[in-house]
This record gives structure tokens, C-alpha cells and sequence, in this order.
């Protein structure tokens, strides 16, 4: 079986006619769909809806946008100084999304949506310019070949169709599971390469609780249909927390499966994590205390932080703890003044005298949610 070829086959039709195998049910912000035409609201295949994610002013891609839905309802909520890319590799669908385009546009108030041709899984390869490259440079021998070859180095270097560290909010409905095994880790260390330091992402996928059998995989039908290519529950968690990213989980776990083939449950869920920030841990004097209810808990980086003990921390790490995926389960104490460090760097565990935030600013007041 060609992976892609059973993808692009099922979406070419899906483009044309709705297939109803191929969605979950899901329940979308209403008034974000009011402005889209019915078509792109039929012929969009989803299982989440990670556009609840987006934020004013956001730099969103999402990835394998299909007939634009998604696109389109993150633009509504990015506002004006916010752009949305989506990227998908299906002509059909990626026609579908475009001819809306206008009629969007001023809808909005303004064109901040741009669709683009590429692989998920390979988010520097402009396939748009690559056509028109061959279109006037076809390949028929060895020396045109390696033309092609030396055209796309420069290219992925020089104009890559998504730049690194350039994207605020990645998001994805239903597609990461279309992609090839052999390519899904490309997969994620693209996803972290064109994110942006501090930012986030919200992938709504599917998973199953089972390792997934090879008969499985080699049925076209399942593949495509968004089933036999799925990650394994605890392997997607693993895969994305690997390649560098602070705070996973499983925002959105549906009580019941979508599917269950052969015994193995397939369930919709959304992850969401963080691409951290890197940088000196100087102390400036910032504390967290966190609120319970557990007897402790250990951040990503192995940082251990017991119930309701002062720990002091560097200004990144405190952002990530208070104002980052952790944020529900950490009061944040910043110090009165923030000139000079204390010192040079901040041992992990530190405990923190209440007399260092006397008259400190405390936040994260509100209720604490079970880590």
C-alpha cells in the first residue's frame, strides 16, 4: 500500500462529495460557522475542534486544512493583527478552500487567510514552487535531475514554504494519522521546528488504546479513513514530549470510541503542549508554590516541586509554570522588583524564605484543576 496515494484518492472524493466515514461528531462554535458557506462546512472531515485554541493577534497554521473550515473560523478569532496559514497537499480540497477566498476576505475585513500546497510531514518543501520549477525545468536526464536536486536544497533553505520559529499556534483536525509511520517523527520535529519559542499547539486526533497490527495498517480503507494509522495513546504523548515540547496532555479525551475494529478502541482527543523558551536561569527572586493535591509533582525538565512549598525559579520557568500549560496548578509569586538577578542562576528545587517576596505580587487565585 502507498500511504499517500490511499490519502489523496479518498480526499479527492471526499472534495467532491461528502463522506460521512470520515468525521466524528463534533460541536463547533456556531457563530464561528455562520459566516462559512454550507459547502466548506459539508465537505470538512474533523474529529475536534482545536480552533477553541486560538488567540487574538495568533500566527495559527493548521496542518492538512482540507476544505478550509477550520482555516476560516481561527481567522474570526485571530483578529486583524492575526494571519492563519493552512497547508494540505489535495488539490481538490485545496481548490475548494481557495475558491471561497474573496467572498471570505470580506466577510473579514480583510484577506488573512493564504492556503498552501505541501506535506505535513515536510514543511519546507514549497510543493507550488517546485511545480512551476519543473514546469519550466522538466527532468529527462541525469544532469536535469540533479538540477532538481540542487533547486530544492536551495529552496528548503532559502524560501522554505514555512520558516522556523514562525508560527504562534499550530493546530490540526483529524490528519496527523494520515501520515506514514516512517514519517510520523519528521512529522513532529517539523511541527517544532516552525513554532515559535512559547508557542503553543492543539492537535485533535485520533488514538487507540491498542498497539495497532500490521493487517491493520496494509488495509487501504482503514488508513484512510483516519483509523489504522493512528498513535497509540501513550506513544503520542511520548513522541511529542521527545522532540522538546513542556507540558502534553490530553486536553479533550472522548468518553466513548469513535471505532472499534478488532477489539481496539479509537477514540478522538486533543493534545496540547508547548515549545519552551530557552534561556539563562537567572534568579530574580521568583517563586511558585504548587497547590496540591497530589504530595508532589515533576515538570518535564525533572524540576520536583512539593505541595504548597515556596520554590524559587528562573523568570522562563515561571512563565511556563504560571502563565503556560501548567498554569492551574501553580501560584505564581513575582518578585516586587525585577532589576538585577539575585544571582546567576537558579538551582533546581530551591527552597524560597517568604521574607525573599514580601510585598510580592501573588497570582493564579483562582481554583486549582487535578494535574
Amino acid at each position: 500500500m502507498h500511504v499517500e496515494s490511499a490519502v489523496l484518492e479518498r480526499y479527492t472524493e471526499g472534495a467532491n462529495e461528502r463522506q460521512e466515514a470520515l468525521c466524528c461528531p463534533v460541536d463547533y462554535d456556531a457563530s464561528l460557522l455562520a459566516l462559512l458557506p454550507t459547502e466548506i462546512i459539508e465537505k470538512d472531515y474533523g474529529c475536534g475542534d482545536p480552533s477553541r485554541y486560538v488567540q487574538p493577534g495568533d500566527v495559527v497554521l493548521d496542518l492538512g486544512s482540507g476544505s478550509g473550515k477550520i482555516c476560516y473560523m481561527a481567522a474570526q478569532l485571530v483578529g486583524d493583527q492575526g494571519r492563519v496559514i493552512g497547508v494540505d497537499m489535495n488539490d481538490d480540497m485545496l481548490a475548494l478552500a481557495r475558491k471561497y477566498q474573496p467572498e471570505m476576505a470580506n466577510k473579514l475585513g480583510g484577506d488573512r487567510v493564504h492556503f498552501c500546497k505541501g506535506q505535513i510531514q515536510d514543511l519546507a518543501r514549497d510543493l507550488d514552487a517546485e511545480i512551476n520549477w519543473l514546469a519550466a525545468n522538466p527532468v529527462s536526464d541525469g544532469d536535469s535531475l540533479r538540477d532538481l536536486e540542487q533547486w530544492q536544497q536551495q529552496q528548503r533553505k532559502q524560501q522554505p514554504l514555512i520558516a522556523d520559529n514562525s508560527v504562534d499556534l499550530i493546530i490540526s483536525n483529524c490528519v496527523l494519522n494520515l501520515v506514514g509511520d516512517e514519517q510520523k517523527q519528521q512529522l513532529v520535529d517539523e511541527i517544532f521546528r516552525v513554532l515559535k519559542p512559547g508557542g503553543r499547539i492543539a492537535i485533535s486526533d485520533i488514538i487507540s488504546d491498542e498497539a495497532i497490527p500490521q493487517h491493520l495498517k496494509d488495509d487501504e480503507q482503514l488508513w484512510s479513513g483516519c483509523i489504522s494509522g493512528a498513535f497509540q495513546e501513550e506513544e503520542m504523548l511520548a513522541t511529542f514530549r521527545d522532540v522538546g515540547f513542556v507540558g502534553a496532555a490530553y486536553d479533550k479525551w472522548a468518553d466513548e470510541p469513535w471505532q472499534v475494529v478488532e477489539g481496539i478502541e479509537f477514540r478522538s482527543v486533543t493534545l496540547t503542549a508547548m515549545k519552551p523558551v530557552e534561556g539563562r536561569r537567572e534568579d530574580y527572586g521568583h517563586t511558585v508554590i504548587y497547590r496540591g493535591p497530589f504530595s508532589a509533582v515533576t515538570d518535564d525538565a525533572g524540576r520536583v516541586y512539593p505541595r504548597g512549598v515556596r520554590i524559587g525559579t528562573s523568570e522562563q520557568s515561571y512563565q511556563l509554570l504560571v502563565e503556560g500549560p501548567y498554569a492551574d496548578n501553580f501560584i505564581g509569586i513575582a518578585p516586587a522588583e525585577n532589576a538585577e538577578a539575585i544571582a546567576c542562576c537558579i538551582a533546581a528545587g530551591t527552597r524560597r524564605d517568604a521574607k525573599t517576596n514580601k510585598g510580592a505580587v501573588h497570582s493564579g487565585s483562582g481554583e486549582a484543576s487535578c494535574c
